[in-house]
């Protein structure tokens, strides 16, 4: 499968042009780098030319790690998908679910799974009553788990296993792992990951990351066009939280690694092994419901595509034209960017912008991308 490099440089080059400050792209195939190629300045005047070590926000990006952690503790026999949170967080052992007659108890408790999945019936408020009452006490002090632990003092918006919602899932799922593996979810990260991988540019953001070194100026779009915005990382809670579903700073470079590493089986270029193979293929596997998959669909302009362990799984790719394989995985970022993989052809890529609300980004960028990466 020959990668169309003149082509997909020119659609790069193109972006930029739409009004997209800067791009980078990496691909890589069985633990070779075939491609990169950036477009773009970083800063608000134009002057300063994106670098292959620039920091991004990776927001959402950071499911990818958050799912990894899960499934190496999933192989360790320290988690069970099928457990119930409770099992680790006894706060969620009296959850609530709001229907049309009001609050009630659960018929199904909450397990690991409706949280690898999205389906647990969170919600994705960073300002319901329990975070805000843990930040007025705690203030930036709050930590990981006593934030998580407030998030079941609101009701559940559906029963879990019933619908796909994208939330604070993943968020729970990093306190899990604190508690699993008796690290902080940094530290676990960093240990299992981050060192094995050699991923050197990556660690939590703040909430607030003025004056980080090396961070692309983040735009967001709107009716003004793509504008410059604070460096702010909203889903850091305080200074010591860790959100599993939002929380990275990292570069390309790094991130073209881990998708490397999955792409290949769970196996580094140099030959360290973060996964077993068909812990890769369980990740892939389709967990949502009829219903859910008609969520996917409507929710998030996910037609033809499942959810696994915290990745979307394109299912049916002949329903959206679409000429790449069945199979491919990732995810992507509230900044544009996206990571996407193939264990069949062992060919990855990651595209990287920073541009918030971007909806050209996952409507058509990622899917243009995609099948000019993956399609025969």
């Amino acid at each position: 499968m020959r990668l169309p490099e003149e082509k997909l440089t020119k659609y790069l080059d193109a972006l930029p042009e739409q009004g997209i400050p800067s791009v980078d792209c990496i691909v890589y195939e069985n633990h070779r780098m075939i491609y990169r190629h950036m477009a773009g300045c970083v800063d608000a005047e134009k002057k300063v030319p994106v670098r292959a070590d620039q920091r991004y926000l990776m927001f959402s990006m950071t499911k990818v790690q958050t799912m990894t952690a899960l499934m190496q503790l999933v192989e360790a026999g320290k988690i069970s998908l099928e457990d119930e949170v409770s099992k680790y967080l006894p706060a969620y052992g009296s959850l609530k679910v709001r229907d049309a007659e009001g609050e009630r108890e659960l018929k199904t408790p909450m397990k690991v799974w409706h949280l690898a999945s999205m389906q647990s019936g969170l919600d994705y408020d960073l300002s319901r009553p329990g975070i805000l009452r843990v930040l007025e006490e705690k203030g930036m002090q709050a930590t990981t788990r006593e934030l998580v632990d407030a998030f079941p003092e609101s009701p559940l918006v559906f029963e879990p296993g019933t619908h796909f919602q994208y939330s604070l899932s993943h968020d729970v799922v990093a306190a899990i792992i604190e508690v699993a593996s008796g690290m902080s979810f940094g530290e676990y990260l960093k240990k299992q990951i981050w060192e094995p991988l050699g991923m050197k540019d990556t660690f939590f953001a703040k909430p607030v990351n003025d004056g980080l070194e090396r961070l692309a100026q983040q735009f967001i779009a709107g009716e003004q066009g793509i504008v410059p915005m604070e460096q702010t990382c909203n889903y850091q809670l305080s200074e010591r939280y860790e959100s599993g579903g939002a929380g990275l700073v990292s570069c390309t470079e790094d991130y073209a690694a881990l998708a490397d590493a999955l792409s290949c089986g769970g196996v580094s270029s140099e030959g360290v092994r973060i996964l077993q193979p068909e812990t890769v293929e369980q990740i892939k596997k389709n967990l949502l419901c009829d219903a859910g998959l008609t969520d996917i669909a409507t929710t998030m302009g996910r037609k033809g595509y499942g959810y696994g362990c915290g990745m979307q799984v394109l299912l049916h790719p002949e329903e959206i034209g679409s000429s790449a394989p069945a199979g491919i995985f990732g995810w992507d970022g509230a900044a544009g960017a996206c990571i996407q993989m193939d264990t069949v052809s062992k060919r990855s890529f990651v595209y990287v912008q920073h541009v918030r609300n971007c909806g050209l980004a996952y409507g058509t960028i990622h899917p243009d991308l995609r099948d000019l990466i993956f399609g025969s």
